[in-house]
């Protein structure tokens, strides 16, 4: 637009033209024209109110006292209620609008879905709990459960992944990534919502682990920092497209313990139930039960005439 001397555009009207033009050209990374948008921050939101109900007094509001307990937790239900139907409402209406399949139905869908997942918030609460407790028996420096609760950021990774999963598995889109990478920005622990943990599930230090969609995890198992249940190279069609409904990540078995920075590989891989991988140990192998896996000491020279070709 030109002003009333005639001059051209200005700097900043250039500049939007040429990324008007972008997005004619090109469209990706743009979302326009559409009625319905998952809202990360309302996903956040819920994550906010479903905390306090799952540790009542850790999260939300501190100074509960016993006698408020029913009517502060029947409000937060409510209020919770109202979050989730919304936000559910809104992933499962975005992808039925990508596939232009019947909005209005999926509104009633999305509140039969945030009455499930409230009807299963006891269970839930339950298999934390049992985490919280793995934790406690796991880790020689926790000094206290509410140390744990207050602070670890495994026990954190591993409790949003509860809450992801659940919506994984009723088949909500979006959201449980949503909360699942917002955990992953806040601890360290990348988690996919469509893997399966069971219960006393500990995550000591939390960094740098990777748990991949198709992992299957047992019960009293224990990660330390940088363990990563990852994929091999992903197998291709015909055309060349990646085959993704296969079971690409491992298996570990009850009572396993993976130490720091070991890498396990590959669907078909699976940790037998009691085994031990040591640290920086890679494998893409299947073990048997009650197997140690180790990497051979490196040796080590000292002295004082040895050749470095390094300086730090």
């Amino acid at each position: 637009m030109s002003d009333g001397a005639g001059r051209g555009a200005s700097p900043d009207e250039a500049i939007a033209r040429v990324l008007l033009e972008s997005y004619r050209g090109d469209p990706r990374g743009q979302q326009l024209s559409r009625a319905f948008m998952p809202s990360r921050a309302g996903i956040l939101v819920a994550l906010e109110q479903l905390l306090p109900l799952l540790y009542p007094g850790y999260f939300g509001q501190l100074d509960l006292r016993r006698e408020d307990l029913d009517a502060h937790v029947s409000e937060s239900v409510s209020a919770l209620r109202t979050t989730l139907e919304s936000q559910i409402e809104r992933c499962l209406c975005y992808q039925d609008e990508t596939v232009d399949l019947d909005v209005p139905r999926c509104r009633e869908h999305g509140r039969e879905v945030a009455a499930t997942l409230l009807q299963r918030l006891p269970a839930i609460r339950a298999r934390l709990l049992l985490d919280v407790q793995a934790a406690v028996d796991g880790d020689p420096a926790a000094t206290s459960l509410d140390e744990i609760l207050l602070s670890y950021p495994g026990l954190y990774a591993v409790t949003v992944h509860r809450i992801a999963h659940e919506l994984h598995h009723l088949g909500v889109p979006l959201m449980p990534r949503i909360l699942s990478e917002h955990a992953h920005t806040q601890t360290g622990c990348d988690i996919h919502p469509g893997a399966t943990i069971g219960d006393r599930f500990f995550i000591d230090h939390a960094t740098g682990v990777v748990v991949g969609a198709t992992a299957i995890i047992g019960a009293r198992v224990k990660l330390y920092q940088g363990v990563t249940l990852g994929a091999l190279s992903m197998p291709k069609d015909a055309v060349g497209n990646l085959i993704r409904n296969t079971k690409r990540h491992p298996t570990v078995e009850d009572d396993v313990t993976i130490y720091a920075n070991a890498t396990v590989l590959g669907g078909d891989t699976v940790i037998g139930k009691g085994s031990v991988i040591g640290g920086g140990v890679f494998l893409t192998k299947s073990v048997a039960p009650g197997t140690k896996v180790a990497l051979e000491s490196p040796r080590l020279r000292v002295g004082s005439k040895i050749d470095i070709d390094f300086e730090i």
